[in-house]
């Protein structure tokens, strides 16, 4: 069923678990995403970019989503716009049938991503829409995202609170040490887990959201090296690092990176060992399967949304 975060995240609080929200680009993510959640009996959050929905078209992602909705009707799942550049693009996608929409205004001063998020939460709401918006800066690249590490900041627990009750937005994206892209640690990862527990205990009522938070999975990286691809050095936030966080407050976890590497892998794969094979559904295929595979991994073993719906 198509649904709305609020119920999600309410269930998710209470009990402690994350949800995992995917983006999608293709038909092959989708499946991918959908038939792992069917087999976990996990709730889901698809979400697109506005650049993924430029590649897709608007038409055509809503009908594979209408689709995928249809094949499992038992799944809760929401569609969601992810980082929002402006008001004109989150306008669209609330009015194309979108559950849940994230203005992100951390690009911004303060006083001006409170102005245009509300700009935001006050048309969405008027069409029973919720939105996530986003305080502190994420450092690296991801599709129109791209933040230095110089600009980078982590989330002011006192200014979320501010934030959250002058927007009435109804998730809160905060930056706590992730990074958007496969290269998020130079170093050993290190998630400020302080500033977490400080938000949770200001505005206790508030989904939390972590964005930049690929595992970049090491085999699926050995794997996309191993058959011809040149990614040295790519390391995200473990797995164990993630489960923490989806016990400690954090609702909502955003995976990307990961469902690349895993779509990339499968394919490299098949070229490497079948470099005859030309139909497409011989190759995408395995990166679908692949795809399913990291996803169930992440629903069942690190934000433990399996059978919870």
């Amino acid at each position: 069923m198509l649904v709305t975060t609020k119920n999600m995240f309410e269930k998710a609080m209470k009990e402690n678990f994350a949800i995992g929200a995917f983006n999608i680009n293709d038909m092959e993510i989708i499946q991918g995403i959908m038939d792992a959640a069917n087999k976990a009996k996990s709730p889901v959050i698809l979400q697109a970019s506005s650049s993924a929905i430029k590649y897709a078209r608007m038409g055509y992602l809503m009908k594979m989503v209408e689709a995928a909705v249809n094949e499992y009707p038992e799944i809760p799942v929401a569609i969601h716009l992810d980082h929002g550049p402006d008001f004109e693009t989150c306008k669209m996608c609330v009015d194309s049938g979108f559950t849940s929409v994230m203005f992100d205004g951390s690009k911004y001063d303060f006083e001006e991503n409170i102005k245009l998020t509300k700009q935001v939460v006050d048309y969405a709401h008027s069409k029973g829409v919720v939105v996530e918006a986003e305080l502190g800066k994420l450092a690296g690249i991801e599709d129109d995202v791209n933040v230095s590490a110089e600009d980078s900041m982590y989330t002011d627990p006192e200014e979320a609170r501010e934030f959250v009750s002058r927007t009435g937005c109804d998730s809160l994206a905060i930056a706590i040490g992730t990074s958007h892209g496969a290269y998020k640690f130079k170093g050993d990862a290190k998630l400020r887990f302080d500033i977490l527990k400080k938000v949770k205990e200001l505005i206790p009522n508030t989904p939390i959201v972590l964005h930049g938070a690929s595992t970049v999975v090491p085999s699926l990286l050995e794997q996309c090296n191993k058959y011809g691809a040149d990614i040295p050095g790519a390391k995200g936030v473990p797995d164990e690092m993630l489960h923490t966080a989806s016990i400690s407050g954090v609702s909502k976890i955003n995976v990307d990176t990961d469902l690349r590497l895993a779509m990339t892998a499968g394919i490299r794969k098949v070229f490497a060992e079948e470099p005859n094979v030309f139909d497409p559904r011989k190759y995408l295929q395995p990166a679908r399967e692949l795809i399913e595979k990291t996803v169930y991994h992440k629903m069942v073993n690190v934000f433990g949304s399996s059978n919870k719906i």
